[in-house]
């Protein structure tokens, strides 16, 4: 028996924060290529243009990800600015350095703070308690690259920055700490 119903195939509306996710994408993708029409300051090439499309879908898809797989709100706000500190971790790196500039070896030890963040959300499918160490751990070695790099080392203005940006991922492990405790209240 067929159910040739046409309201079975109707359009569902695009939930808005899809709208406001891809969009943003695509105007921060498109602001270079605005800018570049004004100012010789701005000059990116295909490849520039390509890598942060790369970035820029990977952050989007992560996003698209977290919510097809996770009900409970406070645990997706301990995503997102998972996310977010990711993704400024790696864009302030390849764009001018954290630390010093790009060029810096300094800024290879934030591959360390992302290593941290992608085996703690490895081991989370399993354990979900574990978020909010990691994210905490994360933040941590953030902050004291910050510290002992920046600001006691080389470079007092990068290190406020990183230490700043460190704040992404202790947000993030506040609110995976909160979603856990929601999540047994609930049970």
């Amino acid at each position: 028996m067929q159910n040739n119903n046409p309201a079975r195939y109707a359009a569902r509306p695009v939930p808005l924060w899809r709208i406001y996710v891809w969009g943003t994408a695509v105007a921060l993708l498109l602001t270079p290529l605005f800018a570049m029409q004004f100012t010789r300051e701005v000059q990116w090439d295909e490849t520039d243009f390509l890598f942060a499309a790369i970035i820029f879908a990977t952050v989007g898809g992560l996003v698209e990800l977290t919510v097809r797989l996770t009900a409970n709100w406070l645990s997706r706000l301990g995503a997102f600015f998972a996310i977010l500190a990711g993704f400024m971790v790696i864009w302030s790196n390849l764009a001018v350095g954290m630390i010093g500039n790009e060029d810096n070896p300094v800024n290879l030890w934030f591959g360390g703070v992302l290593l941290i963040a992608v085996v703690g959300a490895c081991l989370s499918r399993r354990h979900h308690a574990i978020m909010p160490t990691t994210m905490l751990a994360a933040g941590i070695t953030q902050a004291a690259i910050g510290l002992l790099a920046g600001i006691l080392g080389s470079d007092f203005r990068g290190g406020v920055f990183t230490m700043i940006l460190s704040l992404g991922w202790l947000l993030s492990s506040a609110f995976f700490a909160a979603g856990n405790r929601h999540r047994k209240v609930v049970r």
